[in-house]
């Protein structure tokens, strides 16, 4: 059985508030408990309107307190924006509330337009000590040395699972070189998928959190009772997707019956492009397409974002993906050597 795992971008729908977005991701993070998901993340955006995680460690905070056995973390936090010294407090803060539940995710880019980066104030060249800053936040979250002048606290000592995410061969590297799990998001950036787990397990050194490689993709998955339904519900992402081609973001919209009268051959081109790592379908259609791509790609574990407008259909395709996972297999060993 191959471990499956959440994003949740808490996706804010139209006629909604980001009120209610979060309400509806606490009800999903307790449906995937219940249906034994290993872990829950939630990532950090800034300034969009779709989007209500950006204070990610308080959504956190919010979902593993509406929780009891789940794994929560960030999917990411983007690590350019913030102090090592700030995230390993608020992270060694959810830890010692929750603990052995907390998982922190990193990434390196801005989560953001350069407009708001300046209004975080962030550094144009931050992402250059992204390393440095990675093996800071490793010191911070060890032991603390005697006369140790700046420490975490909470957090000293309490060694958060740390992972490294990202879209290119730069976060393989990354998380190869710090010997930690990696995660690829391969949901909306599936181009080097491939490349990267490649340069990851042969560059992987191993570390004291962890031994061996651990690759995670990302995937947009979504399943209903038919392939027709599924496809419908999808129509919510592909909207979503044309919509950044036109640089335009908003909220989630529903689904539409004819998804070609909403997009040129162009735009369509481009946002499945963005979308190939996408499964979509009745439980057997997406059983059958994830198998074979856990083949190619030798994933350790999945994780799994699913954007449907409709809350019922969305915890009802993370129930059903739930059933499928108890189906798949890992990939055989020849399989890696294909990567």
């Amino acid at each position: 059985m191959l471990p499956l795992s959440v994003l949740d971008l808490v996706p804010v729908r139209l006629g909604d508030t980001p009120a209610d977005a979060l309400q509806k991701s606490l009800e999903l993070a307790r449906t995937a408990e219940r249906c034994g998901y290993t872990r829950y993340w939630v990532a950090e955006h800034h300034n969009m309107t779709g989007i209500a995680s950006s204070a990610t460690s308080v959504v956190i905070g919010h979902l593993a307190g509406g929780t009891k056995t789940i794994r929560v973390g960030s999917g990411g936090i983007m690590l350019p924006n913030h102090s090592p010294l700030v995230i390993a407090e608020q992270f060694g803060t959810l830890e010692s509330l929750f603990p052995g539940r907390i998982d922190l995710g990193l990434g390196r880019a801005p989560g953001t337009d350069q407009a708001t980066s300046r209004a975080l104030r962030v550094d144009p060249r931050a992402a250059e000590h992204f390393p440095d800053d990675i093996n800071a936040l490793r010191m911070l979250f060890d032991e603390a040395e005697p006369g140790q002048a700046v420490r975490a606290v909470p957090g000293a000592g309490l060694k958060v699972p740390m992972w490294i995410l990202g879209s290119s061969l730069y976060g393989a590297q990354v998380a190869a070189y710090f010997g930690l799990p990696y995660g690829f998001a391969s949901h909306f950036a599936p181009d080097e998928l491939d490349a990267a787990l490649r340069v990851y397990r042969e560059r992987f050194k191993p570390s004291a959190q962890q031994a061996t490689s651990h690759a995670m993709p990302c995937i947009n998955v979504i399943v209903a009772d038919t392939d027709a339904e599924a496809a419908r519900l999808f129509t919510s992402i592909q909207q979503r997707f044309v919509d950044m081609v036109r640089n335009r973001r908003g909220l989630l919209s529903p689904p539409l019956d004819d998804i070609e009268s909403y997009w040129t051959p162009h735009e369509k081109a481009h946002a499945m492009r963005m979308l190939a790592c996408s499964f979509v379908g009745s439980p057997e259609t997406v059983r059958r397409t994830l198998q074979a791509f856990v083949e190619r790609t030798g994933a350790d574990e999945l994780m799994v974002s699913a954007a449907v407008y409709d809350q019922d259909a969305r915890l009802r395709s993370y129930e059903l993906l739930a059933e499928v996972g108890r189906a798949l297999q890992p990939a055989r060993s020849a399989a890696l050597a294909t990567v």
